[in-house]
């Protein structure tokens, strides 16, 4: 058995490896080959049967958008489905899943030390939402970019928090969910932005904008968002759940030793080349099947994915970013090390690599 998960995964590397060889072997695309005209940040893209829904902020409010792929989305009508009517102040990175048949879109709202989690649901995507419900995470500190989930049976919510009230550097946190609108339990903390490639940006240093997906061997990734959202540096990274481990014991994670996708060599993963058409790849949206883990795509094919960034030789600021179509797929007998922590200090298994 063993020998067959080891050659399973060899096919799959060969599979997304040999895409990647035809790529680089490719007339060069357009510098802006894969963006969108959405001028926005923070994506979340779903798939329900066979249409894409999208997700945004749109005028200090909600806006969703349905088309027949991720590249159409762009010219989708984006219907308003929610406008601030409590006046919650900045509203930030709506995320769309489907729970049991319903919508739900959780999104940050507030201002500087008061950004909190909320959540608004609907029967149907592009409207009828009620009033936003703010979501009662323990300990009630900052919080943005959350995002629930289900593994194994449980719901979760992931999300970028502070420590206390202040802002000294943004950690990412788990809890439990009994319901899509009801945490319960403790908060755990799951990273830290302590390793030397996540904080070559900071004031504060930050992992923001996790997104869940489950690898082909059903083990949990959190995939991330390291240095600033300010600078070009902004990258993704990977946590990954050990075989059979407790995502509330921050020891059971592993994280790659560099950025997986990302604009500069210096903070890539040995092994991860840099973006060769965008600048501060950074928080992206997994385009999975109602939004649902449990729906992750197997190894060897490539899958959609939607990412913020800016196109190579635009100077980088936060007004420049767009939504970019790309897509991915996963990368097997991927080792992550780390030292002076319990437990193992090397762990192998799937990673992901990304493509513009």
């Amino acid at each position: 058995m063993k020998r067959l998960r080891r050659l399973h995964s060899l096919l799959a590397v060969s599979v997304c490896g040999a895409l990647a060889a035809v790529l680089s072997l490719l007339s060069p695309a357009p510098a802006q080959a894969s963006q969108t005209t959405i001028h926005n940040a923070d994506p979340s893209v779903i798939r329900v049967g066979g249409t894409y829904i999208s997700a945004e902020t749109s005028g200090g409010g909600i806006a969703v958008r349905e088309a027949s792929s991720p590249s159409a989305l762009g010219a989708a009508t984006a219907r308003k489905v929610w406008t601030n009517p409590s006046g919650r102040g900045e509203v930030w990175a709506p995320e769309i899943v489907v729970d049991g048949g319903r919508y739900y879109i959780y999104f940050t709202a507030g201002a500087g030390a008061a950004h909190r989690m909320y959540v608004i649901s609907s029967a149907t995507a592009s409207g009828g939402y009620g009033n936003e419900t703010k979501l009662a995470l323990p300990d009630d500190k900052w919080a943005i970019d959350g995002n629930m989930f289900t593994f194994e049976g449980q719901r979760w919510f992931v999300w970028s928090g502070w420590a206390g009230d202040t802002n000294v550097e943004q950690n990412l946190y788990l809890a439990r969910m009994s319901s899509p609108t009801t945490p319960t339990g403790a908060r755990y903390i799951i990273s830290q932005p302590r390793e030397s490639w996540e904080r070559v940006v900071g004031n504060p240093y930050i992992n923001e904008a996790p997104n869940a997906i489950k690898d082909p061997n059903g083990q949990l990734h959190i995939v991330y968002s390291a240095n600033g959202s300010w600078s070009d540096q902004y990258c993704m990274a990977d946590l990954r759940l050990r075989a059979g481990g407790d995502p509330t014991y921050v020891w059971d994670w592993y994280k790659s030793n560099g950025c997986l996708f990302g604009s500069h060599a210096a903070t890539m993963m040995k092994g991860w080349d840099p973006t060769l058409y965008v600048d501060g790849s950074g928080s992206h949206s997994f385009v999975l099947l109602n939004g649902d883990i449990n729906t992750s795509p197997p190894a060897g094919p490539t899958f959609p994915l939607m990412f913020t960034a800016v196109p190579k030789g635009t100077p980088y600021s936060w007004s420049a970013r767009y939504w970019f179509t790309g897509s991915f797929c996963w990368w097997g007998d991927t080792t992550y090390t780390r030292a002076n922590v319990p437990g193992d200090t090397s762990n192998t298994g799937w990673s992901l690599k990304f493509f513009e």
